[in-house]
Order: structure tokens, then sequence, then C-alpha cells
């Protein structure tokens, strides 16, 4: 309950900070014009982009399942995508929406769960790899370019941060120091779950070829993704070339993981308004951006609630009436 509290206030406190920010930095009213008048094309095309790109990323998923037994349509996996993203939009980040997806599917393949749990996070691992694979582009696109030093380290440091974390998982010669961490999750009662997922990822290290295959079709996956941004600030009339959002997207996916607040509410906007406001962008256009790239987002999420709602009414007709007790 204390600990619940201590996350309920970092949260606030957070969702409170960046929130002053963006108040001190937009005009309001102006920043409503900018939306109530955003193009409606551009918009509706960055919506579409991110739609669609759910296909290839559900059949990575079934490839990954799939080297490991586990046998499931490529429309079910669509599915658990989209009703993930609806989760996501109440539970802390994109990691939420994971958690749905493990434990939907291994209620569908009992006695998977670990397994099921490791192709999750392989392949938000294997995300994470190729959004840094754009970001060391969208490193070399910046230098002597946009004034955008500060966030060019972020990048680094979540480069490198990667490279530990692939060499940790698929190492041989490191499990003998990974083992001196049991005693730990044992005391944190998490041995079970954290081995069983560890071996699963591990277990891939016999299937490079999937892997590399998994790996180019990610990254261009995020390099759609990254235009859905660009159009979306088209859409309010920001006018730089899609350059620079290749240095922006990969940060912000990347941020939008960590769970600063519910949905990266207030962090995703201040995000926007201080990478945009250093490439010269009014703060009311670079608000905008992030506010409607939101509405992208919700748009992600609504045939997950589609199906969430048409499950539930389905699943209620079909339930057998009960006799009144006599």
């Amino acid at each position: 309950m204390k600990r619940r509290l201590i996350r309920l206030a970092g949260t606030l406190v957070v969702t409170g900070l960046c929130a002053a920010y963006i108040f001190w930095k937009i005009d309001v009213s102006q920043t409503v014009h900018v939306l109530v008048h955003a193009n409606f094309a551009y918009f509706a095309a960055a919506v579409a982009i991110i739609v669609f790109s759910v296909w290839p990323m559900a059949w990575r998923w079934q490839r990954l399942l799939a080297a490991k037994g586990i046998d499931d349509r490529l429309g079910w996996l669509v599915r658990a995508y989209f009703v993930a993203y609806t989760g996501g939009q109440v539970l802390p980040t994109a990691v939420g929406g994971d958690a749905v997806r493990i434990y939907e599917t291994s209620r569908r393949h009992p006695g998977n769960g670990g397994t099921v749990a490791a192709s999750v996070l392989l392949e938000r691992a294997l995300g994470g790899a190729a959004t840094l694979t754009l970001a060391a582009v969208g490193f070399a696109l910046a230098i002597g370019r946009y004034d955008v030093g500060a966030y060019l380290w972020v990048e680094g440091a979540f480069v490198v941060a990667t490279i530990v974390l692939a060499v940790l998982l698929f190492s041989r010669r490191l499990r003998p120091l990974l083992a001196r961490t049991v005693p730990l999750l044992r005391f944190l009662r998490v041995e079970r779950p954290v081995r069983a997922v560890y071996e699963g990822i591990h277990a891939y290290r016999g299937n490079v070829p999937l892997l590399v295959w998994v790996f180019a079709l990610t990254l261009v996956v995020q390099a759609v993704r990254v235009l859905a941004i660009w159009l979306t600030g088209k859409a309010v009339g920001v006018d730089l070339s899609p350059r620079p959002y290749y240095v922006m997207g990969p940060l912000l996916f990347l941020v939008l993981l960590v769970p600063f607040t519910v949905n990266g509410l207030a962090v995703r906007e201040t995000f926007f308004v201080s990478f945009l406001g250093n490439l010269g962008v009014s703060a009311d256009k670079a608000f905008a951006t992030g506010f409607l790239f939101f509405f992208v987002t919700i748009a992600l999420a609504l045939p997950g609630l589609g199906i969430f709602v048409w499950e539930s009414l389905r699943g209620a007709r079909r339930a057998p009436l009960q006799q009144p007790d006599v």
C-alpha cells in the first residue's frame, strides 16, 4: 500500500511538473486555434500508418512463437495486439500492453507462460534495438544540422544500455555471473518468473537467422512509423522535413516505454515542446503535434476497445440463463 502511494505521488509530481512547463510555454488560445484548423488528411494518413503497422508486428511475433513450438493464427495475434493497445491506454505505457498480451496468450496456451513472456519481451527488445539503430542514423543526420545535443547524448546512453542488455541475455560466459543474483531474486520472490523469461529469451540464441529477419522487419516498420509523427506535425503546420523526426522519433518511442505517467500523459507533450522548440518550432505548434499524436494512439486503441465490447456482449449472450431458486 505504501509503495503504491509513493508511486502515485511520483506520477502526480511528474505530471504536474510537465503540465506546468507546458502552460509556461504555450498560449492556450493559439494552441486551440492550431488544433481546430489541423489538416485532417495528414492526420488520417498518420493513423493509417500506425494501424496497418500492427500486421507486420503480429507476423514477427507469430514467427517467434512458432520457433518455440507455439502455433497460432495471425488474425488472433493481430487481435491480441489491438486489445493490448487498448490496455496500454490505462496501464503504465506500452509495457502494460505487453502484460496484457502475455496474460491472454498464456491462457490460450497453458503451460507455455514462460515461452510466451519470453517471445513478447524479446520482441520488445528487438523493437528497442531497431529503434536505437534508427537513433544512430538520426545521430549521423543531426550532426552539424540540428541543435539537439543533449538528446543525442541520451540516445547514446540508450545504445550502450541496449548492447549491454543483449550481451547479458545471450552470452553463455556471463551465466555464472548472472547466477550470483539468484539469492536477491529469491529474496524478492521473483526468481521463478525471471528465470523462466531469461531461459526463454536465451534459448533464441539458436535462432540467429530468425532474429536477424525479425530485426530487419522491425527496423522497416519503425522507420515507417516515424513518418506518422512527421505527418502529425504537418497536420498542424510544422514545416520540417522527415529528417529531424528520425532523431526525435526513436527517442519518443523510448521515452513512452518508461512509466513516468499513465499513457505518457504530459510527458509526451513536454518532449514535443522541448525537442521541436530547439528546431525553431513554436511551442503552440509543438504542443499541438504531441497532442494530436496522442489522438493517433487513441485511434490505434479503438479497434481493441471494439473487440473487447463485442466479445463481452457475445459472451453474455452465450452464457446460460440461471434458473431462479425455488
